[in-house]
């Protein structure tokens, strides 16, 4: 099974932006679909985007759309997610983790890193 590590967060004027890091071990990071969710206290585990195993299909939750932007970069076990325009509702833990195909849908999402802490202030 594939781990993950994520890093990036930290804290940051809304506005402002912030690049996530997700290094995956192991030989087999291309053959699967990458997506990032995020959680914020007391709230469920949401969705953010996918990327498909070859990078050329991508997909943004409509919150997100035209600020962040996920991309992968296979040669590097890597995957990323650009976020810009922050905003205080973007505070959060985010998660990256493993599909077999391009979703949206939480339960098909296998393995999980430990989370990284994103926070916006005000």
């Amino acid at each position: 099974q594939v781990q993950l590590v994520e890093s990036g967060g930290g804290l940051v004027q809304a506005g402002g932006s912030l690049r996530l890091s997700c290094r995956a071990s192991g030989r087999t990071f291309s053959t699967y679909v990458m997506g990032w969710f995020r959680q914020a206290p007391g709230k469920e585990r949401e969705f953010v985007a996918a990327i498909s195993r070859s990078g050329g299909e991508t997909y943004h939750a409509d919150s997100v759309k035209g600020r962040f932007t996920i991309s992968r970069d296979n040669a590097r076990n890597t995957v990323y997610l650009q976020m810009n325009s922050l905003k205080s509702e973007d505070t959060a833990i985010y998660y990256c983790a493993t599909a077999l195909r391009v979703t949206s849908q939480l339960k098909e999402f296998g393995s999980w890193g430990q989370g990284t802490q994103v926070t916006v202030s005000s």
